[in-house]
């Protein structure tokens, strides 16, 4: 990277907190250890620091490693800081002299890298984003029994459009669904019957309207009177990239004017809560929803939620 490194940290940093008001420290070396180590640094001596330290330099990681404890190294804990403590291994700058091949005997192949990381020498991976998933699932369980099909087809586009925006986060399109109800299989004073139905659909697609159109059909067709629903299931299946799929020079593929409506439904619903904007079928507080009376509150992450002290 071109540069300033410490400037670029600061950058991270005020945007962080401008964004999400979280305040973060930034550590930036030359392996994962040593970054944890420089933004353990950061926030220690964050008055001196601003907050963001560079060890990229040999002169300031050696000051580091020599001012900071052993126990304060990321994977050393307290049972493994009194054994180096023994050996008289005290300080971070010990523990990155000392024999790798010993402590890897001694202890573990993890304290070996340790080692090795304060060393300069890279053991650790970057984490990788995970891939894509290959199916996407939104399946709940009724509040109460359901008969009829009206409130089965409202849940049936509830989940449907829940798996969307799932869908649209990974960037996938899907060929075909899955759409399936089924009774309680507990009770034995309770009538059974479960039944699924798959749906190809005309294109590759991740438009919630075709999307429910098509749950919301496939459901009619596997809904049988007579019989108390409590769960109903949406599977997404064939899930690939747009431009993955092989079709024909004439073949129908999803409007661009459907990528854009699709794209501000997500950015509405993701600025105003979800559910801010959704198709007709999906109700407000419908009597079906899943009960919820023993959930965790959510103390951080709603206004409405927070304690009040009096």
């Amino acid at each position: 990277m071109q540069g300033s490194l410490t400037q670029f940290g600061r950058e991270v940093r005020a945007k962080v907190l401008r964004c999400t008001g979280i305040p973060v420290g930034v550590g930036i070396a030359r392996t994962k250890t040593l970054a944890k180590l420089a933004n353990h640094t950061a926030k220690r001596l964050q008055a001196h620091t601003g907050g963001v330290v560079d060890i990229t330099d040999d002169f300031k990681r050696d000051w580091v490693l020599r001012n900071t404890e052993v126990n304060e190294v990321w994977g050393i804990g307290r049972r493994m800081t009194a054994h180096l403590e023994a050996m008289g291994i005290r300080m971070a700058m010990d523990l990155a002299k000392a024999d790798p091949r010993m402590l890897r005997d001694k202890f573990s192949v993890v304290v070996e890298k340790t080692a090795r990381e304060l060393a300069c020498t890279p053991c650790l991976e970057l984490d990788e984003a995970d891939p894509p998933k290959q199916e996407i699932c939104c399946s709940r369980m009724f509040g109460k029994r359901l008969t009829e099909l009206a409130p089965i087809k409202q849940a049936v586009a509830t989940y449907t459009a829940r798996a969307a925006e799932k869908l649209r986060a990974q960037g996938s399109v899907c060929k075909r669904m899955r759409i399936s109800i089924r009774t309680g299989m507990f009770n034995p004073d309770e009538a059974k019957y479960a039944k699924g139905a798959l749906v190809e659909l005309p294109y590759p697609t991740n438009d919630t309207l075709l999307l429910t159109r098509a749950a919301t059909e496939a459901a009619a067709q596997v809904y049988r009177s007579g019989f108390r629903y409590s769960k109903a299931e949406v599977l997404l299946m064939d899930l690939r990239q747009p431009g993955e799929f092989s079709d024909d020079l004439f073949a129908v593929t999803q409007p661009a004017a459907c990528d854009r409506l699709m794209s501000m439904l997500d950015e509405i619903n993701g600025k105003y809560g979800r559910g801010t904007m959704r198709t007709a079928s999906v109700p407000d507080t419908p009597e079906w929803e899943m009960r919820r009376e023993m959930m965790s509150r959510s103390y951080t992450t709603r206004i409405d939620q927070l304690w009040r002290v009096r």
